[in-house]
């Protein structure tokens, strides 16, 4: 029998590797695991991207975690969305069992119990982690109009406030700060700069306005603020050349999946900012798994989308790599997908015509095999996927129904009392865990506010003679309320020493984020 007759030489021919690799399993064929015919995928690949994918209760998280303590392994650090709280296992080591023993020998693995170095992380401190939280000047108008979901119009509105703030050095710390810079420009003493704006009306002001005052009742707020999270922090590897594990616990901010999903593309939009371009690397410099993938799609506007797109196919030359992590790949946006090379596809479910449709577009992004996929997606059982990624030359792999390995961490959540210790001696939790609320836009609108007028008793006659004098010209404008504050002597000389902040000039990304130096 020739190797193009036979599948499991085939397979063992497509998947054979000269440099590092993560082992994902072996082969299956005729409903048997071979594991003379090893499914592995380069780790010099990992950052064209990939796709995990799956119906509920088929083995994703299990297989990001077989994934993510591979990398953490081999040095590279890892960042990981814990939607549902079920990752946090990943820095205990696992429990041998019947189960595990008997899928390690169908696979051919030696299998031994280690745990990863991980930091726990949670949105604004909610939730048992060190706090990640972001200014709203760094987060910028495009994510922040996703999270408000503003139409384009209000979007584009959201923008021009945001470009004002930046002009006029109305540093933009929480949301407090954006209401007062909307409500300044939407009051009597703003209306002159409202207008000098263009393309901004009072009652797109008011919708945005009203849509902040429902994020903020609805706790929104402690999602923005300072200490701002520096994203380097995510990049870090430990004494012994392990990379760590950087695990967002999301589980206490499941009802607000619009917010977390798109601090979620904050992230990666800051590291794309801060990172240097490095080509092709022998592994990447992170990988990024973003979970329930499809609450960043939905809903959202064409320029979040393009931004998305852009972000995703250039990101690569600076060493991420990016996971989605979703139900079926319909759920990402055709030119997202495109970009993806690794693909990780467990079991769907065909109960319903709509499944039905969801199977054959599946299917229909494979390459061509020897494998019914029709049939294998919809039998495959628990821990099980079709999978095909890119070779160390780049082309994609023979299409493998893989039984994959048993992760070698515990697969179960850590006690709460564990979590809780290592999140209080973390070293991170001094630097962030304290939130900071200095003098910004609110606090310096509400001081200009509160200065009186000057009376016209208070003039020199002298002087209102002189301008008397003087018709020609006309009478100068009283100063507003930004000009008071600029104009404020010590305000000046706290720009100026700013450094980082807006006393600069602002430069803004795809998605509006601000571009900090550090």
């Amino acid at each position: 029998m020739s190797e193009q007759d036979d599948p499991i030489a085939t397979i063992a021919a497509g998947y054979a590797v000269t440099g590092p690799a993560l082992e994902l399993g072996a082969a299956v064929v005729e409903g048997t695991a071979c594991p003379q015919a090893g499914v592995r995928v380069p780790l010099a690949v990992l950052n064209r991207h990939g796709l995990v994918a799956g119906a509920t209760g088929t083995g994703k998280t299990k297989t990001l975690q077989l994934i993510a303590e591979q990398l953490s392994a081999q040095g590279v650090p890892v960042f990981l969305a814990d939607v549902k709280g079920d990752l946090s296992g990943i820095s205990a080591p696992g429990e041998p069992g019947e189960r595990v023993a008997a899928r390690a020998a169908e696979v051919g693995q030696d299998w031994q119990p280690a745990g990863c170095p991980v930091e726990f992380y949670a949105l604004g401190g909610i939730g048992t982690g060190v706090p990640i939280r972001a200014t709203i000047t760094d987060f910028g108008p495009t994510l922040l109009a996703k999270v408000l979901d503003l139409n384009d119009t209000q979007e584009s509105s959201l923008g021009l406030i945001f470009h004002f703030a930046d002009e006029r050095g109305l540093e933009l710390v929480d949301l407090k700060d954006l209401r007062a810079v909307i409500q300044y420009l939407t009051d009597d003493q703003g209306k002159a700069e409202l207008k000098k704006i263009g393309g901004l009306s009072a009652a797109t002001a008011g919708v945005i306005l009203r849509a902040l005052i429902t994020l903020e009742n609805n706790g929104g707020g402690a999602f923005f603020g300072e200490p701002n999270f520096d994203t380097a922090d995510l990049l870090r590897t430990t004494p012994g050349g392990h990379g760590l594990v950087s695990v967002l616990e999301l589980a206490a901010v499941q009802d607000k999946p619009q917010l977390f999903s798109t601090f979620l593309m904050w992230l990666l939009a800051d590291l794309f900012h801060d990172l240097p371009e490095v080509g092709d690397l022998d592994r990447p410099r992170l990988v990024f798994f973003f979970d329930e993938a499809h609450l960043l799609f939905t809903g959202a506007s064409k320029a979040f989308l393009t931004a998305i797109t852009q972000t995703v196919r250039l990101i690569r030359s600076k060493g991420v790599g990016i996971f989605f992590v979703t139900q079926t790949p319909r759920d990402v946006p055709a030119d997202v997908l495109s970009q993806l090379g690794n693909r990780v596809q467990h079991a769907l479910r065909a109960f319903t015509p709509e499944d039905a449709k969801a199977l054959k577009a599946t299917v229909s992004t494979f390459p061509r095999s020897a494998y019914d996929l029709d049939q294998v997606l919809t039998q495959a059982g628990t821990g099980e996927a079709v999978v095909t990624v890119l070779s160390e030359k780049g082309a994609p792999t023979p299409v493998a129904w893989t039984r994959l390995r048993a992760p070698t961490s515990l697969m179960a959540p850590i006690p709460a009392e564990a979590m809780r210790a290592a999140v209080a001696g973390s070293a991170l939790f001094a630097k962030y865990g304290t939130a900071v609320d200095r003098e910004s836009a609110f606090e310096k609108l509400t001081a200009a506010q509160a200065q009186p007028a000057v009376p016209d008793a208070a003039v020199p006659e002298a002087e209102k003679a002189g301008k008397a004098e003087k018709p020609e010209k006309a009478e100068k404008t009283p100063p507003g309320v930004v000009e008071q504050v600029m104009g404020n002597t010590a305000v000046k000389s706290m720009l100026r020493s700013m450094g980082t902040q807006l006393g600069r000039e602002i430069s803004r990304s795809l998605f509006g984020t601000a571009r900090r130096k550090r």
